[in-house]
């Protein structure tokens, strides 16, 4: 069955689940091309570096996420729907990563590990923003609020989610998540 896979795509997987489990910079070359079932040059065939494997993989993490917020958008019926629709997205992504042991948002988990100016930061980066525009589009279309009120409001849901996120990566399970789902409905009710 591997044989069937590209080494590319095996790399990608192996480097998902090593980097997720065990970091970024726990993870060698080596462990990499084991877990891969490849050689060594074949990760250089592919990646300049494991700098450029790191990005690779931030980027795949966040077209993971995109394509499940994506199918979970695809039943959204209303603004709110589209809303809540992030956290469930989240809650689905989280689900990907209980077989490797749940540690919470594996793109801030990496972007923890690299250094300030690194382009992965950035992927991470961009990816937030994204999801607090997605909620200001939302708040925008759900009632008439100020431009202060959608970006306050906005920042507190990102911040609720990314700090569920955390928490739930501690505690090994998406139950708050969950509960952060609930508390946005809650903020929501409240507008």
């Amino acid at each position: 069955m591997t044989e069937r896979i590209p080494a590319r795509e095996r790399l990608l997987q192996a480097a998902a689940e090593l980097f997720y489990r065990d970091g970024v910079g726990a993870t060698g070359i080596d462990t990499i091309t084991a877990h891969a079932g490849v050689a060594k040059m074949s990760l250089y065939n592919n990646f300049s570096s494991k700098a450029d494997l790191v990005n690779a993989y931030l980027e795949a993490r966040v077209e993971e996420w995109n394509e499940l917020y994506r199918v979970r958008l695809a039943e959204a019926q209303t603004p709110r729907d589209r809303l809540l629709a992030v956290f469930d997205s989240y809650a689905d992504h989280a689900a990907l990563a209980f077989d490797w042991g749940f540690r919470g948002c594996g793109l801030l988990n990496a972007a923890a590990e690299l250094p300030v100016g690194d382009r992965g930061r950035a992927t991470v980066a961009l990816q937030k923003q994204d999801v607090e525009q997605m909620f200001k589009d939302c708040l925008r279309e759900m009632k008439p609020l100020s431009d202060a009120e959608i970006d306050e409001t906005a920042e507190h849901l990102s911040f609720l989610l990314e700090g569920a996120m955390a928490r739930a990566g501690l505690d090994g399970h998406d139950g708050r998540l969950q509960a952060a789902r609930k508390i946005a409905l809650s903020i929501l009710d409240q507008l």
